[in-house]
């Protein structure tokens, strides 16, 4: 593979680098930049230079850089600090016979950028190389090692000397480099390795080129990827010449068929090594990749829907993930294990499921494996959460159609309620209700855990997610999710906080007439706000530890509610002993008819009773307003003719 040039076209590099020099006084800073710049040493220059620009092709690159000359003045140290701040990538001087200047880096600078929060490429010059005491000649990698050991951010260290003319434009060329080629997101100095999420990057990228899917490139696709890549084709003695050179250290870099994932990667730790980091960073560029070594933003659609619209994934989507699932199921036992789901997801940056949100959501098998339909209930999730999120995975495990065609944004809620019926593919319910009212217990069964007798109450918002089929050909994906009674009061602060809402449900603990009394308490506030908001909701009763005694009085209590409010009955159930009533197919069945089961509080219907009286006296009005019209043209018709006649 070639050395990556400046004919390499990358759609997203970079318009400049700024490049901020800073350093004690004296250090020869406002030298370096003078005689960069004029390519003429001065002995008296001014102690801080305006913004310098570098003439734009004095590199390889193109790229236009600015450096920014900082002042020495204790004064000035808060104006110095925002350059710092603005910087692409530092450089930091010393003078080579000045050997304080030197410590005052670890001790002083070095610290002082991690204070700054400047997290950017370093580069350590020292200057005036021409006064170094030649009797106390030491080597720069036994000075600069014990720095760059304790201080990662170091990217490059250099000598130079401006009136000797010494490396004074490869100081600005690694500074460059540092930004448009940086070392720290591909490689890991400490175990001379490269990182994961630049391994993970390489191997989508190989996956795509291996056109024939047989774990190797053919000298063809060699060729390809390096006139994709690159620009120019490879002759035949230079593939001969790339396949050796990895065969000879490592023998199954190469196979019959071609190169081998170990060798493409063995081959980029070796340009980064020798330090032609351009040569893979023009290949991660070429194929979309940014400097956190992620897809580009703009090569991921944004979604612009309203609150009450949600997104989910196509059928051809649905269909892309199906095959992947049958892919990776290495062992055809119908499910994937946690170690097909990392290979699956091994050509994203990381996987998408780690954290509670996902792990904890969907239905696993005692060996933590996923379902077909649990694999798809987690890609449902993902995708109401976070469209675009989930679109950029899609990406990356190799959905190859127009991303637009993954993902469908569905009708408003309120033209649902209009429509009386909502043809949504993954429903969202929330659930409330006090503590210890069986909230979680009612999540855990959805997703097939045991019944637990041990109360772990839930303190933050909690998803738990499965497939319902309500008939043969209707199978829909419901999202349940768990709000923890103190935070109730968070979620009405938003007057959009329903508005993502298909049903919610209130649960009680059936033995308890206070857990019965702070549940309906609950459905009362949730029905004002959507009232008050135009974002009303479906809701719907759940009477959960059925097998306990239960009170007279709650019962009746919740059924004379529920009739008040023009709501179901309380649905009774007993996860306990596993009865459950068809509450999940009853959730979804209200959620699909969306215009029913909506409770209305006396104050609603004291605000709807009025406006049906408004509208009666508007149309009572509107209605002698026309005939009075009528009755004025009739008479002038009248009055006409008999004028006329007369």
């Amino acid at each position: 593979m070639a050395r990556a040039t400046s004919n390499s076209v990358n759609p997203h590099a970079r318009t400049g680098v700024r490049i901020v020099v800073a350093g004690d006084k004296g250090t020869g800073k406002s030298s370096l930049i003078s005689t960069a710049s004029s390519d003429n040493f001065r002995p008296n220059v001014a102690p801080v230079l305006p913004p310098t620009t570098l003439a734009v092709d004095l590199y390889p690159d193109h790229v236009p850089i600015t450096i920014i000359d900082t002042s020495s003045r204790i004064e000035d140290t808060n104006k110095v600090a925002e350059e710092l701040q603005r910087a692409d990538t530092v450089v930091l001087t010393y003078a080579c016979d000045r050997p304080e200047t030197l410590e005052n880096l670890s001790t002083f600078w070095l610290p002082h950028l991690r204070n700054l929060e400047v997290k950017v490429p370093v580069i350590v010059v020292g200057c005036r190389l021409d006064l170094r005491d030649e009797n106390a000649q030491v080597s720069l990698e036994q000075v600069m090692s014990p720095i760059m050991q304790q201080f990662r951010e170091i990217e490059t260290c250099i000598e130079c000397s401006a009136s000797r003319h010494i490396q004074v434009p490869e100081v600005f060329y690694y500074a460059q480099k540092a930004v448009l080629h940086p070392t720290a997101p591909l490689f890991d100095q400490e175990t001379q390795t490269l990182k994961p999420r630049c391994v993970r990057a390489l191997k989508r990228i190989f996956i795509l080129c291996d056109i024939d899917r047989d774990g190797a490139l053919s000298d063809a696709e060699l060729n390809d990827f390096q006139v994709k890549c690159f620009n120019a084709p490879l002759q035949p003695s230079e593939i001969i010449g790339v396949k050796k050179v990895v065969q000879d250290k490592l023998s199954e870099g190469v196979n019959e068929r071609g190169l081998t994932l170990t060798g493409f990667l063995f081959l980029h730790a070796l340009f980064i090594e020798k330090g032609r980091l351009e040569t893979t960073w023009t290949v991660l560029r070429k194929f979309g990749y940014n400097d956190e070594i992620k897809l580009a933003d703009d090569l991921i659609p944004t979604f612009k829907y309203a609150h009450d619209q949600s997104v989910e994934l196509t059928n051809e989507a649905i269909d892309f993930l199906k095959t992947t699932f049958d892919a990776y199921d290495a062992d055809f036992d119908g499910m994937l294990r946690p170690r097909e789901i990392d290979e699956l997801f091994s050509t994203a940056p990381e996987s998408p499921w780690i954290g509670n949100l996902y792990e904890d959501a969907a239905e696993r098998n005692a060996f933590q494996g996923l379902s077909q339909d649990a694999f798809l209930s987690e890609w449902a999730l993902m995708t109401l959460l976070n469209p675009t999120f989930s679109l950029e995975n899609l990406i990356y495990i190799g959905y190859a159609g127009e991303p637009s065609s993954a993902i469908r944004v569905t009708r408003k809620r309120r033209t649902d309620r209009k429509k009386q019926h909502s043809d949504r593919n993954v429903l969202q319910c929330f659930v409330f209700g006090p503590r210890n009212a069986g909230k979680s217990a009612l999540l855990n069964s959805f997703i097939g855990r045991p019944y637990t007798e041990a109360y772990n109450p839930t303190n933050e918002d909690r998803y738990a997610v499965n497939v319902v089929d309500i008939a043969r050909e209707n199978r829909k994906y419901l999202v349940l999710k768990e709000i923890p009674e103190g935070g109730v009061a968070r979620l009405l602060g938003k007057k959009e906080s329903l508005a993502s809402c298909d049903i919610a449900v209130f649960v009680h603990d059936r033995s308890d007439e206070s857990s019965w009394k702070a549940s309906s308490e609950l459905l009362e506030r949730i029905a004002s706000h959507g009232e008050e908001t135009g974002f009303e909701v479906p809701c719907l009763i759940v009477a959960a530890k059925d097998d306990l005694d239960s009170f007279t009085s709650a019962i009746q209590d919740s059924i004379r509610v529920s009739q008040d409010m023009g709501v179901e009955a309380p649905i009774p159930i007993s996860v306990k002993l596993g009865d459950f009533n068809t509450v999940f197919r009853r959730i979804v069945t209200a959620a699909e008819h969306p215009h029913l089961s909506i409770p209305e509080t006396e104050a609603g219907k004291t605000r709807k009773q009025f406006n049906k009286r408004m509208g009666r006296s508007l149309m009572f009005v509107s209605v002698g307003a026309a005939v009075a019209l009528v009755g004025l043209g009739a008479y002038r018709i009248y009055a006409a003719r008999k004028s006329s006649s007369g």
